[in-house]
């Protein structure tokens, strides 16, 4: 039976105000979903560089971290509904911390803070060595893995959505102050990866393993060829006690599923050789449901609704050796060897069913989408290195051999049917 040419036209009028809607409602909520402020001394004077934590209330754990501008200015974004603290530090004031703030996604929320100054007075001080969770230095930021409690068990992508200036996406991009394209390094090495082979890479690496991510926006000249959107470079630890010495690190989080990791070291270090080799392994497993409810509006009136459920199930393991050498032939001159080796599997499904319905809430049309993946990344990589220090400037003769080889394999299935109220395919 031929279709209806006013119906076709009611159908292709409908679908565009759903996605039309669909669009606004998204950005109305990206503007929402921020939580802002400025940072001043009781004089009303900004103080740039302070570091701001926003923490969940319910456990401290950090949700995101950020540095102020040079106005003093903070901002947030891409932040979920619900109940945060701010953490405000900054060398020689006392430590700012908010209390709860209840948050709701449809209205920005703006917390002004001001910082005391420490006071003058020092009575029977004891004086401790401790890094930073986060420090400015010249030209970078450092995050110490190691120096923040809620680092533990995470991964490096966990580790940098929470990190100053870096941003990650709903496909695990990975942006620095609304760059893409930045440069991933191992130790100062490049990973040659990209997009999910790259995000695959990343959560194969977990915290005990890690002593510090180095997160440049404006990297020095020698990056400029690949570097231009920002550098991150992720250093690995090393040990440096003389003798033999190692460790072995154990997590466990239970939620809905269980999340697990371990990680063992050995070393040992002379005065001129230094010997390494270590292990990470773990597995973790997740549920996301995501349920978006929309009301379309004709003349300022319903007209139209629509609802979706979405549920992602996900299931994640790794494993991850090193071993190599360095040999200090004097204070000015290193050379050595390192192999890395790394497996990590990724199975996720998800489905979701959506009913368009009319003004009077009826379903006229039920999309039903089911989707499977599967990733499977090996990678080995070999480096050859010598190093010479001419003088306390920086100024030295490097020399790198480097293989990789990294191999990706996966898949991903799609199936969505459209039918009627009564489920019959359309």
């Amino acid at each position: 039976m031929p279709r209806n040419p006013s119906f076709d036209l009611v159908q292709s009028y409908f679908m565009r105000l759903f996605f039309l809607a669909a669009s606004l409602f998204s950005l109305q909520a990206a503007s929402a979903q921020i939580i802002f402020g400025k940072v001043t001394n009781p004089e009303q004077k900004p103080l740039p560089h302070t570091t701001i934590s926003l923490l969940l209330s319910s456990d401290s754990s950090v949700v995101q971290r950020v540095f102020c501008d040079e106005n003093g200015d903070y901002k947030f974004d891409k932040i979920s509904n619900g109940q945060f603290v701010l953490l405000a530090t900054m060398a020689e004031y006392i430590h700012y911390r908010s209390g709860i703030l209840d948050f709701d996604t449809a209205c920005p929320l703006q917390q002004n803070i001001i910082m005391e100054r420490a006071g003058s007075r020092l009575s029977n001080v004891v004086v401790t060595a401790k890094k930073n969770p986060v420090e400015i230095k010249a030209g970078k930021i450092v995050v110490n893995i190691d120096a923040s409690p809620t680092h533990s068990g995470l991964n490096v992508l966990e580790i940098l959505e929470k990190s100053p200036g870096v941003s990650i996406d709903n496909d695990d991009n990975i942006s620095l102050k609304g760059k893409g394209s930045v440069l991933v390094l191992m130790d100062g090495k490049p990973t040659y990866l990209s997009g999910q082979s790259l995000a695959a890479f990343l959560k194969s690496l977990h915290a005990g393993s890690l002593e510090q991510i180095e997160i440049m926006s404006n990297p020095p000249a020698k990056y400029d060829a690949e570097g231009g959107a920002g550098v991150i470079n992720i250093k690995t630890k090393k040990g440096t006690t003389k003798g033999i010495n190692g460790n072995i690190n154990l997590s466990h989080t239970q939620g809905l599923y269980p999340k697990y990791s371990g990680n063992a070291s050995l070393n040992y270090r002379n005065n001129r050789l230094n010997l390494f080799g270590g292990y990470d392994a773990g597995q973790w497993e997740g549920l996301a449901v995501m349920t978006i409810n929309r009301n379309f509006y004709t003349h300022g009136m319903v007209s139209s609704s629509s609802d979706q459920t979405t549920t992602r199930h996900t299931r994640y393991s790794w494993q991850e050796g090193k071993t190599g050498m360095d040999y200090h032939f004097s204070d000015k001159t290193v050379a050595g060897w390192v192999v890395k080796a790394g497996l990590s599997r990724e199975n996720s499904t998800r489905s979701s069913r959506s009913y368009l319905r009319d003004v009077n809430g009826g379903i006229n049309t039920i999309l039903l989408s089911e989707a499977g993946s599967n990733l499977r990344l090996k990678n080995i990589h070999t480096n050859i290195y010598f190093r010479h220090s001419f003088d306390s400037l920086g100024k030295e003769l490097s020399v790198d051999l480097d293989q990789s080889y990294y191999h990706t394999q996966g898949n991903t299935g799609l199936t969505t049917t459209v039918s009627d109220a009564g489920g019959a395919r359309q």
